[in-house]
């Protein structure tokens, strides 16, 4: 009789088997969840999501894993450098030459810096109360102003004429001062002026100034200027500082000064080197 019950025991096996493995997959597929019990005591329990249906990993599987250190950096190797390389190249024993610049590339590296554009209707600049610092020279409104075409006469020149030095220039000044008189002088300068000398045409009323002092010998005519024949004619005619020296005949001379009044005996005031100072007085008597 154990014959046939251990035949029975033995099929029953598989069968047993394919019922648990049967079991398992319609429970996986029901749940959503999978607890997993507590295995020590010790230990928290432990509950984790469970995958979808479909999947095949264990739900110990959405754990994030640790991240891995980075990577270390490479060691930065520094480079060997041939110091008769990097170094300056040595320069000559012997004395520089100095060679001549090369010529300009072009005309326009010698082009003048372009000049103030005016306006269309414009005729020069107005300078109120001019000062004549010189037979030629203007200075009015912040301008210093060279009559153009003419040289200038200085104020310390002196001329000589028959073997006789005068001081032309201030001459020539103290005439262009009285042809001046203040009035307004209209130059063709620019509206807003620097502090430089500019040389301009300068005109009173219609008068051309730089006309008027070669016309009169008060200015010589500049090289190649517009006023060189009026400059030869002046020189033929002797005029201003191409004349004579002034006649002062008719001018007084200047009175000598007055002699200093005498003083009373016994003022306390005595002349001393032309000014005077407190006398030294007599010791009061006893």
């Amino acid at each position: 009789m154990r014959f046939p019950h251990l035949i029975v025991a033995v099929l029953m096996v598989p069968v047993m088997a394919a019922l648990v493995v049967a079991g398992g997959r319609t429970l996986k597929g029901s749940q959503s969840t999978v607890a997993v019990d507590q295995i020590d005591p010790g230990v928290d329990t432990i509950s984790q999501a469970g995958t979808d249906a479909g999947s095949d990993e264990p739900a110990t599987s959405a754990i994030p894993a640790p991240a891995a250190p980075p990577p270390p950096k490479p060691a930065a190797h520094s480079r060997a450098i041939d110091p008769d390389v990097v170094a300056p190249p040595e320069l000559p024993t012997g004395e520089l030459e100095r060679v001549e610049p090369r010529q300009p590339l072009s005309k326009l590296a010698l082009a003048m810096p372009p000049k103030p554009k005016m306006p269309d209707d414009w005729n020069g600049t107005k300078l109120f109360q001019p000062v004549a610092t010189a037979a030629g020279l203007i200075e009015a409104k912040g301008y210093s102003v060279a009559i153009s075409g003419i040289d200038v006469v200085g104020q310390d020149e002196t001329c000589t004429t028959d073997g006789k030095s005068w001081p032309c220039g201030i001459r020539a000044r103290t005439a262009f001062r009285s042809f001046l008189r203040g009035r307004a002088v209209v130059c063709t300068v620019p509206p807003e002026g620097g502090r430089d000398r500019i040389a301009a045409e300068c005109r009173i009323g219609k008068q051309d100034v730089g006309q008027w002092l070669v016309d009169n010998g008060w200015a010589r005519a500049a090289k190649g200027g517009p006023y060189v024949e009026a400059g030869e004619k002046a020189q033929s005619a002797k005029k201003g500082i191409f004349g004579s020296a002034p006649n002062l005949a008719g001018i007084s001379a200047v009175p000598p000064a007055p002699a200093p009044a005498p003083q009373a005996p016994g003022s306390i005031l005595e002349e001393v080197d032309g000014a005077l100072k407190p006398a030294d007085q007599p010791a009061p008597a006893e």
